[in-house]
Order: structure tokens, then sequence, then C-alpha cells
């Protein structure tokens, strides 16, 4: 499928949907409990519902309503699954799930598609290894398909947390074994998403310790208890209303934010009003007008799922924008920073590849035919570009959107957006 994107007058209020992140988390962490967990205002997306297949696949009951997620978790003792887990294309759901399915004792087999295949999990399946089970890679390459085995017992591992997911993923089951276990941290990217995973330990009363983020110890023969919560709105979603303000001079109200919420893609506000927008908070919304923006240079560690819709930004600030020590971006769906640098560069940017980021300078764009690479982040980013620049641009690959936020083109059009999406 293409999306077929012209230059637009945007502007509007738009009801930002529930975080993927913290979705995912909660269909985990409901389905390790003992009892009945009531998730409301969930996001249902391609990555969400792969976590309920596969949380359902281990052993819990899920039922999906209209607006929430009913889940009977299976009290920390997942089953042994009766085929191999596809993940489709979500990659914190394979790593939560590899380490969800060592709780038992026996093989578990997980897959994904094209893009899952090529994503790295070898510091996981080495942590499962030094606590006691048995996990491989069945092409020696430390990517999916992956066979795993346990039950693990717990004790002492590091790990190269190169994703925050890596971490996150052992946070959340470790508590749950029959012995405490020793985490040395030995690097760590995106440390909000592990701040993310903290505050649902502590909504848990989980018992650990942290040391700074690079050591942590938790206790076994802990338990998960039921619970009901109303998911946030996705600060990573709304970035992109964000960018697409900024650029564009446009205002935006955005509602179902909350910036107590540990989500780290908030600090795109910060940043934003840094380089010129205007930023307000209201008692029940976030609200962001663009105005002339001035290049920075900006450290992308803590929100790598950004750098997109940032670069694009990067295009219309004046001078030069550095987008740095994001490494981890070429480890996503795609190469991100290879991806946007491709792309944009099509369309006109000056714009250089970095080892670890992006160089743009302010620029001219027009619109023109480029590819997606089947990444929902780089077809959305590459859309707020070309609602902002003479021409039509036409963007391949355009279903990936579906991955995180079916909802997108429809709540573009409700605020002026000129966007089609086409069959191939």
């Amino acid at each position: 499928m293409k999306l077929r994107v012209l230059r637009s007058e945007t502007g509007g209020t738009v009801h930002i949907p529930g975080s993927k992140s913290h979705t995912i988390r909660s269909v985990f962490i409901a389905s390790l409990a003992d009892g009945t967990s009531e998730i409301l205002n969930p996001l249902v997306s391609g990555d969400a519902l792969s976590a309920v297949e596969v949380c359902k696949a281990l052993g819990a009951d899920i039922k999906i309503e209209d607006d929430r997620f009913i889940v009977k978790g299976f009290n920390g003792m997942p089953r042994t699954p009766g085929d191999v887990i596809n993940v489709g294309n979500s990659g914190t759901t394979l790593r939560f799930g590899i380490m969800t399915a060592v709780l038992q004792e026996g093989f578990s087999v997980f897959t994904g598609d094209d893009q899952i295949r090529r994503r790295p999990v070898g510091p996981l399946l080495k942590a499962i290894n030094n606590l006691g089970g048995t996990a491989f890679s069945t092409r020696g390459n430390d990517s999916a398909p992956v066979v795993v085995k346990g039950r693990i017992r717990g004790g002492y591992t590091d790990i190269d947390s190169v994703t925050s997911q890596y971490l996150s993923s052992l946070l959340i089951n470790l508590p749950l074994l029959d012995e405490d276990t020793e985490i040395q941290v030995t690097r760590l990217n995106e440390v909000p998403y592990v701040e993310m995973t903290l505050w649902w330990l502590d909504r848990q009363g989980i018992q650990y310790s942290n040391e700074d983020f690079r050591y942590f110890r938790i206790r076994g023969r802990q338990y998960y208890k039921p619970f009901r919560i109303t998911i946030p709105g996705d600060f990573s979603s709304a970035t992109f209303f964000m960018v697409l303000a900024a650029i564009s001079g446009g205002e935006f109200c955005l509602k179902n934010l909350d910036m107590s919420d540990p989500q780290g893609d908030k600090q795109v506000l910060s940043i934003l009003e840094k380089m010129g927008a205007k930023v307000s908070f209201e008692p029940d919304s976030i609200r962001i007008k663009g105005d002339k923006l001035v290049g920075m240079e900006i450290d992308m560690n803590s929100i790598p799922d950004a750098l997109p819709a940032m670069a694009v930004a990067g295009c219309f600030a004046e001078g030069e924008t550095r987008l740095v020590n994001v490494s981890q971006a070429r480890l996503k769906e795609t190469d991100r920073i290879h991806v946007m640098y491709q792309e944009l560069k099509k369309m006109g940017a000056d714009i250089e590849e970095l080892p670890d980021g992006l160089i743009i300078r302010q620029s001219r764009l027009k619109g023109c035919p480029v590819s997606g690479w089947g990444d929902h982040r780089v077809v959305m980013a590459l859309a707020i570009a070309g609602m902002n620049i003479e021409g039509e641009t036409v963007i391949d690959t355009a279903e990936a959107i579906n991955v995180t936020f079916p909802e997108f083109v429809e709540l573009m059009k409700l605020c002026g957006g000129k966007l089609e999406l086409i069959n191939d």
C-alpha cells in the first residue's frame, strides 16, 4: 500500500491513542498475575496484538472488548506453547516473550517477520544460559528464530542492553524465579523505557535494588497481582503531531497526554521548544504552535523512536541540527539512521550520516516517490515532511503504520492533512 501526500494546512485538536510501550507491559504483567486484570484504553495495533497472541500462547486468557483488554493470568507459570510463536513485527514482544517462556520447563520457539529475523537478541540468549536455561538461535546469528528452554533458576548475569528491551524483559520476569538474581548492566541505552518498567514494578510492590542503572538485585519468589488501569496516551505517536506543528507554523491541541508519565518521548516537547516552537500546558491538554525553528545538537539516546521525525524537523530549522548518540537506531525495524538519510536525500535534504546519528541542515525539500522501508515511524515521518513541501510525495509500504498507529492517516485528515492511502 502507498500513502499519497500533498502540501496541507494543518492544525486542530487530537486525542492521542494509548501508549504502545505501556500496553505491552500491561499485557505481560497481567498475564503473569494470578487473577483477572482490566486494561482500559489499550493501543489496539499490530504490536499490541502480537503481545496479546504471545501471552495467549503461553497460557493467558485474553478477551478484547471495545475499549479494554480483559486478561486472566497464569500466575507466573506459563504453559509450554503448542506451536511456534510468531511475534509479527514486535521487537518488544519478542524480547519479553522469550524471558516469560523460560519460566516453564518446556521448549519454546520464537520467530517473526523479515525485520524481526534480522533484529538481535544475543544478549538475552546469553542471560538465559547464564541463569540456568537453554537458549540458542537456529541460524547461529543471535537473531530469531530462537529456541529457549527453562526453568531458569536465577543467580547472576550481565547484560549488554544496547536496547532497553533486554533489561526490561529481565526485570519483568526475574521476580518470579525461585532464587534472587543479580544483573550487571554493561551498557544501557534508552533509560526512560527501563524507568517505565520500574514504574510498573513499583505499582506491583516488587522488591529490587537499583544502583544507578548499572547493577540490579531482584528478589525471587515474588508475584504479580491483578489490576485495573487506564493506559496513558503515547508520546511516541504524539511526536509526529508535535513536529508537524513545529515545522508548519500550525497549532495543535494534544489530549490524553500525562507529563508525569515516565515515557521518554515527552522530551520532544522541550526540545522543540528550545528550537523555537511555542508550547503551553493546559489542565487537560498540551498546546504546541510552530514558529521559526533554529537547529541545535540533540542527544537522542533516550528517545531513539523520535529520530525519524526529528530528522524531518532538522530540514526546516535554520542552521544545522545534529542528532547524536543514538547508534541503537540502526537496530530498530530498519537502520533508521541510514534510511532517513537516504529518503530525505531523495527529497533534497542537505544531510550527512554519522555512525551514531545524522547532521541535517536547513533544506528546501520537494515531493517525490520515497520508500517507507516497511517501518511505521519512517512512513509517518516522511508523511509529515510531505505535508509541508511542494509537489506530491508517495510513500511505499505505508501499511506499516498499523504496527503502532492505525489511526494516523484519519487523525491527520481531521486536522487538514491531504493524505490518501492507495493500493499498489
